[in-house]
């Protein structure tokens, strides 16, 4: 080789070297925020829910398995806020939830361990439904603690809204940060959802994180996706409805069919599955990114749509308004909305003693931690944030390996207090919807249930705050064939009755 072919061969080499180089130094992406541009964001995304729960509050499961008409007006007070807070205060369980995490991570610091969080919200005073019903019932009664406590086998409303609804925190004490959001996700969801249930909150916080990055809607929503599993459910039913939206970029109510045809299939709610009702996580998130897809940032038509979908028409609208101003900020959420608000920003939610302008300061202050400890740093009044990509959560999937082969509903109501109640049924699982009825408020029911020659007794607590949510007994773990189920109350009272209304029987999923 000539010295000529040495020198070019050198500086072909060279020539190739920055691109390695450089690939191999990529910087990672930052951003920058006043802390007064952060507290806007984090202040936008707690008022944003309060006014979207507000909104939706009139018609939340009135209107099931179908659109609100345009017929009905959603009206909005301007003392409405206000009136809630007087009067209906139970409507704010999708905050109140929020921030009893919120509170624990004030009081314990961000490495407060799950037993902390699981307590917090099993002994607090609210009333609950489905999963976190189910949830409490299993901590409280049947001393089953998380993750088990979530986990389908354990809890049939696993795939439920819950967490979807109370997952805001995590995204917004992760500004920028949706791998943080959703490591808070992981501990905190699993208390009361696994599957699909878990990864609504997993998409809600990622979605909240990403607010604080980018000033788009659609990218946000697209963007977010990402933190969940291709396999999962969820994700091919948010991507079902963004590739829906492009399709019908002006009709709304077309891709809300689609959905209705292909996504309201609750398998696990014992009262859901086979009914109007839908309170599964995913269908209700693709209605929250229906609103801000549809809505295109107006804070009106994403509020309209969100609550026009249905089912649970009050969380939906929270989340979407939530996501919605923590992007644009607290100070640009039009004054029409926001004058309501201005109220009751320093009224506690009740069950609490935190505030929306309080939340706002405990949010912003976990913010900062979380910031500092994921490599960001805080000088003076600027916070520069170490930008995150979203990374999928591991896969799992609630009610594997099953579909529901017949749903019985009982026209004369069973009641125990007449005589055992017998069933026989084909397959592989079984959950019973039931309750006690006219029970003195501090009795505790025990019924025994025998399949097949195998006993197990349930644990019926009078009391709504430790009772499971309308469930007297679930199996999905039973031998192929045919079972003999035998119900029976041992402890009777005069005056009480155990009722069961229907039966949702499981067989094997031979497509998997």
């Amino acid at each position: 080789m000539t010295m000529r072919q040495i020198l070019m061969s050198c500086i072909l080499v060279l020539a190739l070297l920055p691109a390695a180089t450089s690939a191999g130094k990529a910087k990672t992406k930052t951003i920058t925020l006043t802390k007064e541009q952060l507290m806007d964001k984090i202040k936008g995304a707690w008022a944003g829910q309060t006014i979207g729960c507000t909104y939706g509050g009139p018609v939340e499961f009135v209107y099931r398995a179908s659109i609100i008409p345009d017929s009905v007006k959603l009206k909005w007070n301007e003392h409405g806020i206000k009136g809630y807070f007087d009067i209906i205060t139970g409507l704010y369980d999708d905050v109140y939830m929020d921030l009893t995490f919120v509170d624990v991570f004030e009081k314990y610091g961000l490495d407060a361990p799950v037993d902390s969080f699981a307590m917090a919200f099993a002994r607090a005073p609210y009333n609950l439904w489905h999963a976190n019903q189910a949830a409490r019932y299993n901590i409280q009664t049947r001393k089953i603690m998380p993750p088990a406590s979530g986990h389908w086998l354990n809890n049939p409303h696993a795939d439920c809204i819950d967490f979807q609804i109370e997952s805001d925190f995590a995204g917004i004490m992760s500004p920028a940060m949706p791998q943080a959001a959703c490591g808070f996700a992981d501990k905190i969801g699993h208390i009361m959802n696994y599957g699909d249930g878990y990864y609504g909150g997993v998409y809600v916080a990622t979605m909240y994180a990403l607010a604080f990055v980018y000033d788009d809607i659609e990218t946000i929503v697209t963007e977010a996706v990402k933190s969940l599993p291709e396999q999962s459910n969820y994700r091919k039913c948010i991507e079902d409805v963004v590739r829906w939206y492009h399709e019908n970029p002006t009709d709304w109510k077309r891709t809300w069919d689609l959905c209705e045809t292909y996504h309201a299939n609750d398998r696990g709610c014992p009262e859901g599955v086979e009914d109007a009702l839908d309170i599964d996580a995913s269908l209700n998130g693709a209605y929250v990114v229906m609103g801000l897809l549809y809505g295109q940032g107006d804070y009106g038509r994403t509020l309209e749509i969100s609550t026009r979908c249905g089912q649970d028409a009050d969380c939906n609208p929270s989340t979407a308004a939530g996501v919605l101003s923590a992007m644009i900020g607290y100070s640009n959420i039009p004054e029409y909305w926001v004058a309501p608000l201005r109220e009751v920003e320093d009224r506690p939610f009740r069950y609490t003693d935190i505030s929306v302008n309080r939340a706002t300061q405990m949010s912003f202050n976990q913010a900062l931690q979380v910031i500092q400890r994921n490599g960001g740093r805080v000088k003076g009044n600027k916070v520069k944030i170490k930008v995150q990509p979203p990374q999928p959560v591991p896969y799992e999937k609630s009610f594997e390996n099953l579909r529901v082969d017949a749903v019985e509903n009982f026209p004369q109501v069973i009641c125990l207090a007449e005589s055992p109640a017998i069933l026989k049924f084909n397959g592989v699982g079984v959950a019973l919807r039931g309750w006690l009825k006219n029970a003195p408020r501090d009795y505790i029911g025990k019924v025994q249930v025998t399949i097949d020659g195998n006993a197990e007794t349930m644990i019926l607590p009078a009391r709504y705050h430790d009772r499971a949510h309308e469930n007297v007994y679930w199996n999905y773990q039973l031998p192929s064939g045919r079972h003999t189920m035998k119900i029976e109350w041992l402890n009777p009272v005069e005056g009480t009755d155990v009722e069961i209304h229907r039966a949702v029987y499981y067989t094997e999923d031979s497509t998997h």
